[in-house]
């Protein structure tokens, strides 16, 4: 008899299992072989990265729906370990899973600040604002350590070069020696991700960020050095997280917050499964009407990987939530928007001098 092994929630981690990846030959599943569970099934997963050496550092971005052109990822994988996390399905393309192996076994890049260095200097290049993680946090726990993010601030800062920054973690308060200068030139604005004020449902749903209280903190922290901050209540998650908007915006905007965005839950390829396995675990009488929510403002399904729409959704849910939001933005001094690279200035980026160069007579 085939019983296969129940996944069982881990503390510390988002997922719940680790699902085969979508282009793998063999399917792998767990079986029960009458002998239970064996310890090390249920022992606490450790975190393992591995240095990669990419040939290039920025990446281009095509979506018509998305504010930027141009992003840097300092990391694969995040040990955040978000259940929500739309990136988690780029881990199949490393041959693993993104669930568990999409948190705990991660890829770093060293030589970034080197890699964009250069990529700055090459003649031609035209400067626009970065997104600094817009696949992963660059601010994740291993940044701690491994400082490829700061590393890759001091190195726009030298070329002056705009940069916008998302994250959930309170390290970023780290680099205020860097952000603070730059943002005097406006050429930095930060995102901070702010899903929930519940303590306990953000340790569920996002196990190895920062506290919701750290993250009201960071947005204050941020904005009395004199950066721009804009809150992102990301993402919208019905009947768990959608009445907490109005809130989210009133402590954010209190704390100093200048703008705001928000995207409906979207859940891409292996999302779907690993989203629905996190809320049968842990909120069993809640995910049908989750998930029945999500495909009225889907069309009928999860996930609707339409332009214009896959962010926001159609519907009479969906048009709520926005209009709810920009009330709220408007009640509480908060632009509304993701668009955040008006108020940055790109007009300032130097290449600057290397040892050697010929000095410019005028």
């Amino acid at each position: 008899m085939d019983e296969r092994l129940p996944d069982t929630p881990r503390k510390g981690r988002g997922a719940v299992g680790n699902p085969t990846g979508r282009f793998e030959r063999e399917i792998r599943h767990a079986v029960d072989d009458g002998w239970g569970l064996a310890e090390d099934d249920v022992a606490p997963l450790r975190t393992t990265v591995t240095d990669e050496k990419p040939r290039a550092i920025i990446s281009r971005n095509a979506s018509p729906d998305i504010f930027f052109n141009q992003s840097i990822n300092p990391y694969r994988g995040c040990e955040h370990g978000c259940i929500y996390c739309f990136a988690r399905p780029t881990h199949a393309f490393m041959g693993l899973s993104p669930g568990l192996d999409f948190e705990t076994r991660l890829f770093a890049k060293p030589d970034a600040a080197l890699l964009l260095e250069k990529e700055l200097s090459k003649p031609g290049y035209v400067a626009e604002p970065f997104m600094l993680g817009a696949n992963t946090d660059p601010y994740q726990p291993i940044e701690r350590d491994r400082e490829i993010t700061r590393s890759i601030l001091e190195v726009l800062a030298r070329f002056r070069h705009p940069v916008m920054i998302t994250t959930k973690s309170a390290l970023i308060t780290r680099d205020l020696d860097i952000l603070a200068p730059m943002a005097a030139d406006r050429l930095v604005g930060v995102g901070i991700s702010l899903t929930t004020l519940d303590k306990t449902l953000a340790r569920r749903m996002e196990p190895r960020a920062a506290a919701p209280h750290r993250r009201l903190e960071t947005i204050a922290a941020l904005s009395t050095a004199g950066i721009p901050v804009t809150v992102l209540v990301s993402p919208v998650i019905p009947f768990l997280t959608e009445s907490e908007i109005e809130r989210i915006l009133k402590e954010a905007a209190a704390a100093g917050a200048r703008a705001a965005g928000y995207i409906l839950l979207r859940l891409p390829l292996e999302l779907k499964e690993l989203f629905t396995e996190w809320l049968e675990n842990h909120f069993p009488g809640s995910a049908r009407h989750v998930l029945n929510r999500l495909r009225e403002s889907r069309d009928g399904q999860l996930y609707v990987a339409e332009f214009g729409a896959r962010m926001r959704g159609h519907g009479a849910f969906a048009d709520l939530i926005e209009q709810r939001f920009r009330l709220a933005c408007r009640k509480h001094g908060l632009a509304s928007g993701h668009d955040r690279t008006m108020t940055l200035d790109a007009a300032r980026f130097r290449v600057p001098p290397r040892p050697g160069d010929q000095l410019q007579l005028l």
